[in-house]
Formats: structure tokens, sequence, C-alpha cells
């Protein structure tokens, strides 16, 4: 065993840039927002509250006695400065000990004169991109067509074109605190960034490992304004001047040149960001572009709402997980010198299929097709029940103790059994059986596996009968059955992912129920229907009503408002809002007497494809809208007959982005 092979290595090419470092923390951050070094390929470990060793060298004694000042954050310093004659004291205590130890060289003064505040970074127009145009920007213009192993190339090719463009300019260089901070915390800086003078001249043949040679820019600027001078100097003179491209912001204020330059860059980070992957060159992709498409749409999707924050957030930390461990891995192969022991080939195969795992999950995430209801949507496993054998119902009372005026208006003749648990209560049910629910707060995982038609009701007022999900659990109310009834409760959903109601398929009623969501609101499935009467829905992260294509919804004097609550940096594209309904089959809608209200997307938006979907519709809407309400109503009355859209006297106002509308996906 002792001689046992090594595991396929996932390739790290040194002179390409693949990832090695700590790269990729996820979703990609916009400049002078956070620190962006760390997520990129081949850039600088992220972040870390560490204690390292100060560098030997070329730091003086006074140096070594600012690296000492460093080792406390700004925040902490501020705290220290307040903390009155204790304080003081003890930090004289600790100021003794140091000297003890090494005798200290006061601080030169021209050392310890403050940072200036950086100037702004030039805004990426990335950011107001839509998702046609970054498609075409990625597939067309840069990538061109090209296979995944020739992308280094294609973005090399890319980004030495823009830089022709200037050699020389100022930019803010963003980079690891490791670098200047012998101790500190991650939350407090979260980077370091210092105002530079690039010279631009860039050999390298992968645009992710571009080095470029800057130097110090007056005035002297920083995010931290009590970093030595003389520390950044002797820092840029270990680093022999050159840093990676990718770690500099160009400054704004210079000339246009500049801003194609930025562009360029935002252009290559948010690639090694996000939508390159590690397999990608190691497997065979006819159509890469295409694949690259998917991963836009993707981003865009989680950027506008589409995929809820919480489904968003798991991608994100999936993403993070899988690069982490491949890192993990290729560090922990770079550490066996002699052929592995039994133990170390172990745990490099451990390692090694966890990767695997994690890379299949993302594939999924990835598919299109899987990303509706794939992944992070575990579908109903259990059996329907049926009804029981001697064709008696039950009714369940939820209850910790339980007393005869409970049971007062039901018949003489019917089954009761009582429980003080409501899981359990939904274990017990067969078709037909009812579940009675007391004033209280229940917790109940098989809510996500209802397949026996069944009523499941509260007594007394519904703000006080309340039903929490699980926050280990993905999903929280989900139903299979045929015709499922939810009456006088509140659903409070708390950490899933899923839908704070779900219906696969048959039939649901809600009537009189609060539904305080925190991930998507109610999502009513393809070929699924859904009833919703006087009841409330709120804080939805997406549409507080999904309707997918083929299903059917009704819904009456209900409340739907403060939904699509999800900040997004691209919040101007987002659409959803109270009702979204994705076309193609049409569903069918009936809305009487609501209100939708306060939603930060429409009221009511119509998700359409980019095939010529009513598109004459909506074109004929536009029209109408520009030649008075009266066409405009006209108009709208046939996008909706054509839609099954049936809506009366419904109170539609405040929403963020306006009442109802077509929205191209």
């Amino acid at each position: 065993m002792a001689s046992a092979a090594r595991p396929p290595e996932p390739e790290e090419s040194v002179g390409t840039g693949r990832p090695g470092r700590r790269g990729a923390q996820g979703l990609p951050a916009p400049p002078g927002d956070s620190l962006a070094v760390g997520t990129l390929r081949g850039a600088a470990a992220p972040a870390r509250s560490v204690v390292a060793s100060p560098r030997p060298g070329k730091g003086k004694a006074g140096r070594e006695a600012a690296r000492r000042r460093l080792q406390l954050p700004p925040a902490s310093q501020a705290e220290a400065r307040a903390a009155g004659a204790a304080g003081a004291a003890a930090e004289e205590e600790e100021e003794q000990a140091a000297e003890a130890e090494e005798p200290l060289v006061s601080v030169p003064q021209e050392e310890e004169e403050e940072a200036q505040p950086l100037p702004p970074v030039c805004v990426s127009p990335m950011r107001g991109m839509w998702r046609d145009e970054k498609v075409v920007l990625y597939c067309d213009q840069v990538l061109q067509g090209c296979k995944a192993e020739d992308a280094d190339e294609a973005m090399s090719k890319y980004l030495s074109e823009k830089l022709k463009l200037k050699d020389r300019w100022l930019g803010v260089w963003k980079t690891n605190p490791e670098l200047f901070f012998v101790k500190y915390e991650e939350a407090s800086i979260p980077f370091v960034a210092i105002l530079v003078e690039v010279t631009c001249k860039p050999r390298q043949s992968s645009s992710s490992c571009f080095k470029v040679s800057v130097s110090l820019a007056e005035p002297f600027s920083s995010n931290i304004a009590n970093i030595p001078r003389g520390l950044v100097n002797e820092i840029l003179e270990e680093l022999e001047h050159s840093v990676p491209l990718l770690e500099v912001y160009p400054v704004e204020g210079q000339d246009s040149d500049i801003h194609d330059i930025a562009l360029a860059l935002e252009v290559v980070r948010f690639f090694y960001d996000f939508l390159w992957r590690d397999w990608d060159d190691e497997e065979s992709c006819e159509n890469y572009t295409a694949l690259i498409e998917e991963r836009i749409n993707l981003w865009c999707d989680i950027q506008d709402g589409t995929i809820p924050g919480p489904i968003a957030q798991r991608f994100k930390k999936t993403l993070e997980k899988y690069k982490n461990k491949r890192v993990e891995l290729i560090e922990y192969q770079s550490n066996i010198t002699e052929d592995p022991s039994a133990a170390e080939a172990v745990e490099c195969w451990k390692k090694y299929y966890e990767i695997v795992m994690l890379c299949g999950l993302l594939k999924m995430w990835e598919d299109l097709r899987l990303r509706v209801h794939g992944p992070f949507f575990p579908r109903i496993l259990r059996r329907r029940k049926g009804k029981r054998d001697f064709g008696k119902t039950i009714t369940h009372i939820v209850a910790k103790v339980m007393t005869t005026d409970m049971v007062k208006d039901l018949s003489s003749d019917t089954l009761l059994q009582q429980h003080d648990d409501l899981d359990l209560a939904l274990d017990s049910c067969y078709s037909g059986d009812t579940v009675v629910i007391f004033p209280g707060e229940y917790q109940a995982v098989n809510l996500a596996l209802l397949t026996d038609d069944i009523i499941i009701k509260g007594v007394g007022k519904r703000e006080e009968i309340m039903i929490t999900s699980e926050p280990s659990h993905d999903s929280f109310v989900v139903s299979k059955a045929d015709n499922v009834k939810l009456m006088h409760l509140s659903l409070i959903q708390q950490g899933t992912v899923d839908g704070i109601v779900v219906v696969e398929s048959g039939h649901m009623t809600l009537e009189n129920c609060i539904l305080k969501c925190e991930g998507t609101g109610v999502c009513v499935l393809t070929g699924a229907a859904l009833t919703i009467t006087d009841s409330e829905i709120t804080g939805a992260q997406g549409a507080g009503v999904e309707l997918y294509p083929g299903s059917i919804a009704v819904l009456e004097r209900n409340e739907i408002h403060h939904c699509n609550n999800l900040r997004t940096s691209d919040n101007s594209k987002s659409t959803l809002g109270g009702v979204n309904m994705k076309v193609l089959p049409a569903p069918k809608l009936k809305m009487t007497n609501n209100h939708i209200y306060n939603n930060n997307g429409y009221g009511v938006s119509i998700l359409q494809p980019t095939e010529q979907f009513f598109i004459v519709a909506e074109e004929a809407l536009n029209k109408g809208a520009a030649s008075g309400d009266k066409k405009e109503d006209s108009m709208l009355s046939r996008v909706m007959q054509n839609l099954n859209l049936e809506m009366n006297n419904n109170k539609i106002e405040a929403n963020l982005k306006g009442d109802i509308r077509i929205v191209t996906s």
C-alpha cells in the first residue's frame, strides 16, 4: 500500500494561472465594495484572521514598530485610545514587554503621515448591461466561437488589444491584507488598497496572470489612513514593483481610453470569477459559447431575483466549496514529497471524490432544464396512502392538552385522535382526514410531503396558530395531492430555499392564511392548480405568487405586498413582484378583489420567452398606451384574453416598477 498510486489530479497549470490559490469566492464583487482579488483565478488567498511572522530582511526597526502598530485593526486602535487610564496603563505594560524582547526605534515622522482618501474607480458599464448584451460581448466579440481550451488565449488577446490604448495610467491596487498586516480582522480590513501609477507592458500568455509595474502615486492614498508610506514602499520592493493586473482598478477622471481598459479588466474578472470552470478544458464541449451563454443566464437569473436569494446563496456556497476543495487537494498533494503512504492515498482519493461530487452538482445548476426545479427542489417520494381499510375518517386534534370544550362543535360520531406534535398528526393522516390545530407554535417536516387529500385548519385567530419551517430543510409546504386545504393558519418561512408553498400537482386551497415568506413565495408548477382566498402573502424574495407554464390559479380577496425584497446590484432590471406568470403554454389566472401593493417589481408580470410570442400584442399594447387610456385598456384586454388572464376589481398600486407588464426573458 505504501506505493499506492496518486489519484487523478486537478490540473494546475502554473503558466496559465489555473486556480491554485484560494480563488473564486462565488459571485464577483463590484470594485470598491469588497476585496475582489481574493475571488480571481490565480490571485492571492482570501483574507483570514491569521497571525503571521514579520517579513525578515529589508525592514528596519522603525518599520517593525510600524508593523506592530498595524497588528491592531483601525477600529480597535480607536477603542484603545478611548479606553482611559486603565487602557493606557495596560498598553504601556505591553509596550514594555515588547521592548524587553527587542529595542524599538521611533517611527520617523514622514512615515506617520496619514494617507489621503482614495479617488473613485471607474464604474463598470457591465453593471448596466442586459443579459443579451453580455451574451453578445462574450460569445460573439471575445470568445468568437472558440473551444474551452482556447478560452485563455481568447481572453488574453482581447485584453492585450485594449491595453495597447494606454501604457501608463492611475489605478487603485487592491490586495490581500496579509501582505501588510501581521494580525488583522477580516471584517474590519477586507483588503488593502493603494493609489498607484501603472506601467502596463504585459508579456504573459494568460490574461489571468498578466503582471504590471506599479509605483506609488501622489498624493499618497489608501483605504487605511494610518498605513505607513515606508511599509508600502517596502512591500512593493519585495514584489519588485510587479503586481497582478487584475488586482488594479483604473481611477475615474482619466481619458476615454482608460474607461475601455476598465471595461476590459471587468470583462476578464467576471469571466474567471463566474463563467470559467476548472473542468472546462478537461472535457470535450462541442459548443463552448453556448455553455457560456447558459452561465450568463444563470448569473442574470440570480441578479434579477428570478432565482430567489436563498437558492442563489446555496449556489454561491457550492461554487466556493468546490474551488476551496480543489485547492485543498492541490496543496495536500504538493506536500507529499515521496510515494504516498496508504493513509495519504486514501485522503487524496477522498478529497478527489468530494470535488467530483461538487462538480456534478454545479453542472446540474448550470442546466436550464434542471434549474427550475432541479437540485434545489427535492421531489415528493412518499406514496399516497388513500382511504383507510375500514373506510372511516379521523379528526386529529393538535394541542398540548385536549379539553371537551375544544370538540363541542363536532358531531357525536366523529372519530378523534389527539396529538401534541403536528408532525405526528400529519404522519397519521389518510385521505379524507382533518387536522385541527389550536393556538401555539409548531414545526412539521411532513408538510413537505402532502400526498393525501386532507384538510389542515386552525381554530382561533390565524396570527396565533404559527407553523414555522425547519431551517435545515429545503422545503416547507409541498403538495402532490388531488385536494389539500390549509385554513386559518400563519406559515412562517425560516431558512428553507424552496417556495413557502409549492403545488407540484393536483389542487391546493389556501383560505384565510398568512404567509410570511423568506425565500420564494407560492409556486404553482406545470399542470397544478391553486386557489387562494382571504389570505396575505408578504416578504418573498421573488414573486409572491409564481405561476409556471400550464398552471391554474384563482386569487380572490388577498393582499400581496412587499415581495421581491431581495436587493441586488442590478435591481433596476428586477421585474418580479406580486404575481409572476411564465407563459408558453400560458397559465390560467383569475384575480378578483385582490390588493397588490408595495412590491419592488411590477404588481403583475408576464414573463414571455424570447420567441415571437405575444410580441405583437405587446407592441400593440405599447402603441395603445401612447394613444390614450381607452386604447391602452383595449389592448391590455386583448393580451389578457390571449393569456387566459381574468382580472376584476383588483387594486394594484404603489409597486416600484408599475402595475402590470409583459417582460421578455
